[in-house]
């Protein structure tokens, strides 16, 4: 059963706070640590904010001692009424930046309103005097913090990690997903194809494309998440970079299998080879805006990869 906040006694309040201002600079120091690498400049606001929480917490303990010893009752927020649930984000990794300094926001508000509810419970003067002074300490943090970012995050220093956060996202998401779009797109038109030009039935290519496009996406998805467990490359979680390659492969092979459930053949093959076209020409873009390829060079080698594909499917399907 949780307590409530009002039953609970000075000695408690004392130790909660402590114990929330050890967390919560864990918490910034773990956020230093993981953001340190990509984003040095966020991670310095960070570690300075874990060093405020460390003092307020020296000044709670020695308060605590002087009042009732060194012996400190476990209590935490998660045993009290009325704290926010609060999601594991310090042990996401990769660490978005701006979920952080969200995160570190909401951590802000809702240490004032502990402190001011904990000074309003609290009879012994200089006690409280102690707790309203940590709950306007902690209300001008949001001050603090936007001094920090502005010491910290000079336009140099955002551009950097601004910079940096696109090759996380390229890295995370743009090339897994690419992969799985050139895999898609590319290696189901033999199949599919070839399918449609043996039986020429709508139907019956419909459902090998769907097969392929299924079973290339799992297979991807799979082979994607298992490779590498970003732990080394920071190329990020591989569940999130699996799933991106798997959906993107199933994407892919699906955008030339809808157009077979239009039943008349030739008006099918007309939208297929279309639908083809589109895709190899997203893919050349894609490349080109976030390989830094040269526009021409891609799309000629997109091109040639798809037509040879598509030929050896339309030549099978014709024997």
């Amino acid at each position: 059963m949780l307590k409530k906040f009002k039953d609970l006694t000075e000695r408690e309040i004392l130790a909660l706070a402590i114990q929330n201002e050890e967390e919560d600079g864990k918490i910034f120091g773990e956020f230093a640590d993981q953001l340190r690498q990509a984003y040095p400049s966020t991670a310095q606001m960070f570690e300075e904010m874990r060093a405020e929480e460390a003092a307020h917490r020296d000044r709670l303990f020695a308060t605590f001692r002087e009042r009732f010893g060194d012996h400190i009752p476990l209590i935490r927020r998660e045993d009290v009424k009325g704290f926010l649930k609060r999601k594991p984000l310090w042990l996401v990794q990769p660490l978005g930046v701006d979920a952080a300094r969200k995160h570190a926001q909401v951590m802000e508000m809702e240490a004032v309103r502990f402190y001011q509810r904990a000074a309003s419970r609290v009879t012994h003067i200089p006690t409280r005097e102690l707790l309203n002074r940590l709950a306007d300490e902690e209300r001008k943090h949001s001050e603090t913090a936007g001094e920090l970012q502005e010491k910290h995050l000079t336009e140099d220093a955002r551009a950097r990690e601004d910079k940096s956060h696109e090759k996380l996202f390229v890295l995370q998401i743009v090339q897994p997903g690419l992969a799985g779009l050139i895999d898609g797109s590319i290696s189901t038109l033999a199949p599919i194809f070839a399918a449609a030009y043996a039986t020429h039935r709508t139907w019956e290519a419909f459902l090998v494309g769907l097969a392929a496009s299924i079973g290339a996406g799992i297979s991807m998805g799979f082979t994607e998440a298992l490779s590498d467990d970003g732990s080394l490359t920071g190329r990020g979680s591989p569940w999130i970079r699996g799933a991106a390659t798997g959906l993107m492969t199933t994407a892919g092979g699906m955008g030339h299998t809808l157009p077979f459930l239009i039943k008349d053949f030739r008006v099918a093959m007309i939208v297929a080879f279309l639908v083809v076209g589109l895709e190899l020409a997203t893919i050349s873009f894609i490349r080109h805006k976030y390989m830094d390829s040269p526009f021409l060079q891609v799309t000629f080698q997109v091109l040639i990869g798809g037509i040879l594909v598509l030929l050896t499917g339309i030549l099978i399907g014709s024997s």
